[in-house]
């Protein structure tokens, strides 16, 4: 008998299960690179074991996000789809039904990393379907609430603003805050020595979601006026005495220039909180904390540069550059152990957004 006659051989449906795994995962690597290079960049410095999980978590994300952006769907069809979605995820529908059905409605204006998505919304589920009860309760919370919570803002969106301060808290959870909530509970899934700190790091990382997500609003906010939508707080900018129906790409406006200030101030202290966060994960979990800390940096520097160009007419003006990506990478990696030097560095890097003055927002 042959040493290949001793092995016991895999059954015909444990190797087709293997095999469309190593398929879901390695469509989901590939995707990451074709929809956001950020995440293509931080989710692989994670572990084995929860870098799937998170991967995952984000492309789900991104489903839903694209059922938002979709120009061609009205409210009520896009608050419909979200739900398709979320019984897909679930498990109480079909994920090829899904992807058939709202592919053939979903606009062809979208990138084709988000149609290559849509298709392939199988091989994602099969992969969420694979993942511990846990994991799988935080992919479908984060789901449900995404879902549901920006169909409803899509219902209010327009160029006159959100309403408030606290309408544009809520907007972030929706679209962020609750992500690191998801974040949160993978982490904890994953590194046990996180349960007695979870219930803090739960705050903390809504907070942590909203600073990025302000980020990103601010950085985009002429890429979102151009397709009528503005996630900016009127409150904010009428107490500033700038009236967001005068707004337009470059304005030289005092008042926006204020309101910008200030947003920009309230996203740095948020991404304060995520300092404070990443340095509650245990010193030797580098992957952890690099993935944490890529993204506060990336922030902290795109902030930098709003601040410096304020009248700047397209997010591609304040986008860093692949130069600056490539230092953070370098520079953590010295300084990811200590929580000394990382808040030192936090606050040398972040000390141009402070703003010295009284607030208006």
């Amino acid at each position: 008998m042959t040493e290949n006659d001793r092995k016991t051989p895999v059954s015909e449906p444990e190797s087709v299960e293997i095999l469309n795994l190593e398929s879901a995962l390695a469509f989901q690597k590939e995707s990451l690179q074709a929809v956001s290079r950020t995440f293509a960049l931080t989710i692989p410095r994670l572990p084995n074991g929860l870098r799937e999980a998170v991967g995952n978590g984000y492309l789900l994300c991104r489903i839903a996000d694209t059922i938002e952006d979709d120009p061609n769907l009205p409210y009520a069809e896009k608050a419909y789809w979200q739900k398709r979605f979320l019984e897909v995820v679930e498990g109480r529908d079909s994920a090829a039904n899904f992807a058939c059905e709202y592919g053939s409605v979903m606009a062809a204006s979208l990138s084709a990393g988000e149609h290559e998505l849509i298709r392939n919304t199988p091989l994602v589920i099969r992969l969420t379907h694979s993942f511990n009860p846990a994991q799988r309760t935080a992919l479908a919370r984060c789901v449900r609430i995404m879902g549901t919570g920006m169909a409803e803002f899509q219902q209010q969106a327009s160029r006159s603003g959100l309403p408030d301060g606290a309408a544009m808290d809520r907007y972030c959870y929706v679209v962020a805050g609750v992500v690191g909530e998801m974040l949160t509970s993978l982490f904890v899934d994953y590194e046990p020595r996180l349960c007695s700190k979870e219930e803090e790091m739960q705050r903390l990382a809504i907070s942590f979601g909203q600073g990025l997500q302000m980020t990103n609003i601010l950085k985009d906010i002429w890429t979102d006026w151009e397709r009528g939508v503005l996630w900016l707080p009127r409150s904010c900018l009428l107490a500033h005495g700038c009236h967001p129906e005068m707004l337009h790409p470059g304005t030289e406006d005092p008042g926006f220039r204020g309101a910008l200030l200030e947003l920009i101030q309230m996203a740095a202290t948020h991404l304060a909180n995520a300092m404070q966060y990443t340095m509650k994960i245990p010193a030797d979990q580098t992957g952890m904390r690099d993935f944490c800390l890529w993204a506060i940096a990336m922030a902290v520097l795109t902030l930098r540069r709003i601040s410096a160009n304020p009248h700047f007419c397209s997010g591609e003006e304040v986008k860093i550059g692949r130069d600056s990506v490539y230092r953070v990478v370098w520079m953590t990696r010295f300084l990811h152990r200590s929580n000394g030097l990382l808040d030192l560095a936090f606050r040398v890097g972040a000390k141009p957004l402070t703003v010295v003055r009284e607030p208006a927002c």
